[in-house]
This record gives C-alpha cells, structure tokens and sequence, in this order.
C-alpha cells in the first residue's frame, strides 16, 4: 500500500475551533460589559470611605496654597494634614509659573509628615 503525499494543510478543523474561540469570548464579554454576571461586592463602612479620600493641594501663581479647596497657609498646611493616614494619597497640582521655593515649602511639608503617596499632576505638552 502506497502512502500519499500531503499537498496542503487542512484548515477547516482550525476555523471551527476558532470560532468557538471566538464565540466564547464574545458571549464573557458581553456579560462582563452589561454588568449581567451576578457579583455581590463588600460592603465598606461610610467612614473608611472617608479617610481613603485622596488630599488635594493646589498652588496658584500667586502663591496662595489650598487643601481641598480650602485656603490654608504652610503651617496651617502642617495643622491640617498632622491627623491624617499616612497611606492617604496625596496629589499636588501646583502652577507652572510659581516660585520654586513655594512648592519646595509644600512638598517639604508633606515629606516631614511622613506621607507615602504623594504625586504631581502635570498636563500632556501637546
């Protein structure tokens, strides 16, 4: 008995198995997406809601400095901030025409308190 030679590759059980591929993921996602699978989410009390609030301070050209939209000076920055987790995130949006030596005083501030997510919000340069 003689052997034949494969002159092409079947391809037909690869499409099948792909679309059934396909169509697996297409029905997850789809259930995933509209919110449909069922999951019951912990429940956290209102107050630790609260304290893991991210800080806000901003810094205007003129030098006026704000804690959640709040007018404060450095030291009632320090009086402010004392209380606080040290694992609340803290984000500075600062002017980019300020004096250096006003947001150096801030960020100094925040690092003596011992504050360990602190970050800068800058914009895209387009």
């Amino acid at each position: 008995m003689e052997e034949k030679e494969f002159n092409y590759i079947n391809v037909i059980p690869l499409v099948d198995v792909m679309l059934v591929l396909l169509t697996i993921v297409l029905t997850t996602s789809a259930f995933i997406a509209a919110g449909v699978i069922p999951v019951e989410l912990p429940r956290a009390s209102k107050n630790q809601a609260e304290i893991l609030k991210t800080q806000t301070i901003e810094i205007t050209r003129q030098g006026q400095v704000y804690l959640n939209a709040q007018p404060v000076s450095i030291e009632g920055l320090k009086e402010f901030m004392q209380p606080l987790g040290r694992d609340i995130p803290i984000l500075i949006r600062a002017d980019r025409t300020l004096a250096l030596q006003l947001f150096v005083d801030v960020i100094a501030v925040v690092k003596n308190l011992g504050f360990k997510k602190v970050s800068l919000q800058t914009e895209e340069k387009r």
